[in-house]
């Protein structure tokens, strides 16, 4: 599990390599994350928006923006978390993602939160030891 803690709005990851969708003879590896938000703080939040940086491990780099989260623009409530799982295809064996939520307080204030760099790994990418 990946974590991280904005303020009072804790994040963690979990991926999961999903073989029975992923193809590594056509260069399709597909994994599923789950995201557990919790608000740890003493009023409401709502998650507006999400950024991603997905990065393979040749280094190509792609930008995810968009309102929500599948679908979504969850309000979570003081001591209350939203989960919700999504996935991400990509080419090669292996990458990471990172990111960021845009929220909203319910007394009107934005900020972000950051989502922990997490590794997507399958059992065809290739290690190496340094």
């Amino acid at each position: 599990m990946y974590r991280a803690v904005t303020g009072s709005i804790e994040v963690s990851v979990v991926p999961r390599y999903l073989s029975g969708q992923s193809d590594p003879d056509e260069n399709r590896f597909v994994w599923s994350y789950t995201i557990t938000i919790v608000n740890n703080g003493e009023e409401a939040v709502q998650l507006r928006s999400r950024f991603w940086r997905i990065t393979d491990e040749s280094g190509m780099t792609q930008e995810v923006r968009g309102a929500g989260v599948v679908g979504e623009q969850p309000v979570i409530q003081p001591g209350g978390r939203y989960e919700y799982t999504s996935g991400c295809p990509l080419t090669t064996s292996s990458g990471v993602m990172v990111g960021s939520y845009q929220m909203v307080s319910a007394s009107g204030t934005l900020f972000s939160v950051d989502i922990p760099a997490f590794s997507l790994d399958s059992p065809h990418a290739q290690r190496s030891v340094n």
